[in-house]
């Protein structure tokens, strides 16, 4: 394993509870982001054994009809808060942890039926969650971690609360979530100290917080708030235990630093430059742009929703939306989906991501590649994950319509089954009946 290769965690649960399964006759998202069919898929114990015309099946197998239906690759969604339900600070406040961890797996169970069989969650949740779903205590997707976002102090991973002048993590969990590491530091000797602690708690990967972000509380624009030294020595470090590193940086010195620091990916990047993109296509580093979060909070600053600071800053990053994306892919950086969901009503809205990469001209093909292989590669799972194909876990979602205008997934009920290590947990009609783990 190379440095900056994440690792997943594997679920034994799923592949014992696969039955076995032949998908006749469905259109299978290929490779290149088209669909081929009619063909057949054969599934053994969580595993695509066959992709082809004309397989056979016997009596152990399950069918399921395929004819006039689309099959894809179960969904990655590279930056998502599924521990995260409000941005109310009093809200969250009053909220005792025990609800918060039990709202996080209401918040699992949407994202998987929404067709999201895998998330890199950007910090807040730690490794327990992740593990009880590889276990299957609780349905959801299979999960990579942060833990925490690391920052500076008085930067945008600092909650600290001025009134009873209180340290407090960024969510406002008060005391601080058990099992989640000190996250501020302040040069590159305390950095090192961050990144080994956050690594110790179980984090499949490094976030650190190099800019603010549209709804920080205080103003100070986008300058940087990390060091080229504290950049390089999180990524060093992190290195050295072989995990990746994402940095959240909407634009400026920042994202360049982070870049020459070895970053895996950038998150948001709103106000990527070409020189940028042009150091990211080198490096092989992604851009993960979250357009959607951005869209919803534009809309909240035009209606009056936000404060003059925080709406000023939304309008501002809302008019150089998809930017980003075509500079980026104009120097051939690769570009994967997330969400930043982090409230209750956005969780199992996943898919409305797609909808929002294709208005920034993506071509349909480029944005399901990005949703699934991408994804996957980004993650560090595309040998096993993120196609349809032999050899490969079996998650995969179906749909009724075929997804030429991606405008589709955006609506409620869009993916009719979602099959995840093989395991139908949202059982398409023509499945009615037949064994699955339910979704309670």
């Amino acid at each position: 394993m190379s440095p900056g290769e994440p690792v997943a965690v594997r679920s034994k649960w799923r592949s014992d509870a696969a039955p076995a399964l032949l998908v006749r006759g469905a259109n299978i998202l290929d490779e290149t982001g088209s669909f081929e069919g009619p063909l057949d898929v054969r599934v053994d114990h969580g595993v695509i054994r066959a992709v082809g015309s004309d397989l056979s099946a016997d009596a152990s197998h399950i069918v399921l009809e395929g004819d006039g239906l689309w099959l894809l690759p179960g969904i990655f969604d590279c930056h998502v808060h599924t521990g995260l339900q409000s941005f109310d600070t009093l809200e969250l406040l009053h909220t005792p942890l025990s609800r918060r961890v039990l709202e996080t797996a209401r918040a699992l169970r949407r994202t998987l039926q929404a067709g999201v069989t895998f998330v890199r969650d950007a910090g807040i949740v730690d490794a327990g969650v992740r593990d009880s779903v590889a276990a299957g205590y609780v349905p959801g997707p299979t999960m990579q971690v942060s833990v925490v976002a690391i920052g500076s102090t008085g930067g945008h991973a600092d909650g600290f609360l001025a009134g009873p002048a209180l340290e407090c993590s960024v969510d406002y969990s008060l005391p601080d979530y058990p099992g989640r590491p000190p996250h501020l530091v302040d040069g590159p000797d305390e950095m090192r100290k961050a990144v080994r602690l956050v690594l110790r708690s179980g984090a499949d990967w490094i976030k650190l917080i190099a800019t603010r972000g549209v709804l920080a509380t205080s103003d100070g624009g986008f300058d940087p708030e990390l060091s080229f030294e504290d950049l390089s020595m999180a990524v060093a470090e992190a290195h050295r235990r072989h995990r990746p590193v994402m940095v959240h940086a909407l634009g400026g010195d920042a994202v360049a630093w982070a870049v020459e620091a070895g970053a895996r990916s950038i998150e948001h990047g709103v106000f990527l430059t070409e020189a940028d993109a042009a150091a990211m296509a080198q490096r092989g580093c992604f851009l993960v742009p979250t357009l959607v979060i951005y869209e919803q909070l534009a809309a909240m600053a035009r209606s009056g929703e936000l404060d003059k600071a925080r709406a000023d800053r939304a309008i501002e990053v809302g008019s150089h939306l998809g930017e980003a994306v075509r500079i980026a892919r104009a120097a051939g950086v690769k570009v994967a989906v997330g969400t930043d969901f982090g409230h209750r009503g956005d969780h199992g809205r996943n898919l409305s991501e797609l909808v929002s990469l294709e208005r920034t001209g993506m071509s349909v093909e480029d944005v399901l590649l990005a949703a699934t292989s991408v994804g996957a590669e980004l993650c560090g799972v595309a040998d096993r994950r993120g196609r349809i194909a032999p050899g490969y876990e079996f998650d995969a979602i179906l749909l009724d319509e075929e997804p030429s205008d991606l405008a589709i997934l955006g609506e409620p009920g869009a993916v009719t089954g979602v099959f995840q290590g093989g395991v139908p947990v949202v059982a398409h009609p023509r499945l009615s009946g037949q064994p699955r783990r339910r979704l309670i």
